[in-house]
């Protein structure tokens, strides 16, 4: 008998330890890929890592490959859209990380209808520590930092992991000035819709 291939799934690291979890619980059959969050902060930068591993990954991935960011997350202008086709590959219906969490297909802009709420999450809150970490180093200061969150409302903590207290008190490190308006006990379950929906749809495309 032939080894069992399974498709490789290239995510960013930002849902690094959601999708670990639904791996080790066997609720995905997938090899996993991530890609640093930390490129987040430049489009082209994010670009040129994500191709680079898509691009070590096909030749081995019989089963192919799936994305797991979302159309926002290398620019406005189709920019994600656009390498799934040069690459002829599956992507996650979702509009960004967040929306991935809530299941995807816009979700999140009916969470977040006027662009007003921080969500976070540990992948986002590790993120954003490390960027005041990175920002401080570079002298710039707390009020500077906070100024990044004054357009929003509040934060809302998105508990995926069964953490919110810890998760809590690492926001509460980040002072960015904002209170946490609601704790979402999401868990993974939508997340893991939208995952087994994307490798059907995966499965059906590598059999044609």
């Amino acid at each position: 008998m032939g080894k069992k291939t399974k498709p490789c799934l290239v995510s960013c690291s930002v849902l690094r330890e959601e999708l670990k979890k639904l791996v080790k619980q066997g609720d995905l059959d997938v090899d996993l890929v991530f890609v640093s969050k930390y490129f987040h902060v430049d489009y082209d930068f994010l670009e040129r890592n994500l191709r680079k591993v898509v691009e070590k990954s096909l030749p081995h991935s019989s089963e192919g490959l799936i994305i797991v960011y979302g159309d926002l997350c290398m620019g406005p202008n189709n920019e994600m859209k656009k390498l799934i086709q040069e690459y002829n590959i599956v992507k996650v219906d979702a509009l960004n990380c967040i929306d991935c969490l809530l299941g995807g297909k816009g979700k999140v802009l009916e969470a977040d209808p006027c662009h007003d709420l921080l969500f976070l999450y540990p992948g986002m809150i590790g993120f954003f520590s490390h960027f005041k970490e990175k920002a401080q180093r570079e002298n710039i200061d707390e009020e500077a930092f906070k100024k990044l969150f004054n357009e929003l409302r509040g934060i809302v903590l998105l508990d995926t992991l069964g953490e919110a207290k810890q998760n809590k008190e690492e926001i509460e490190k980040l002072h960015t000035g904002l209170k946490v308006l609601e704790t979402q006990t999401i868990g993974l379950e939508k997340l893991k819709q939208l995952l087994l929906e994307t490798i059907e749809l995966n499965k059906r495309k590598q059999a044609h």
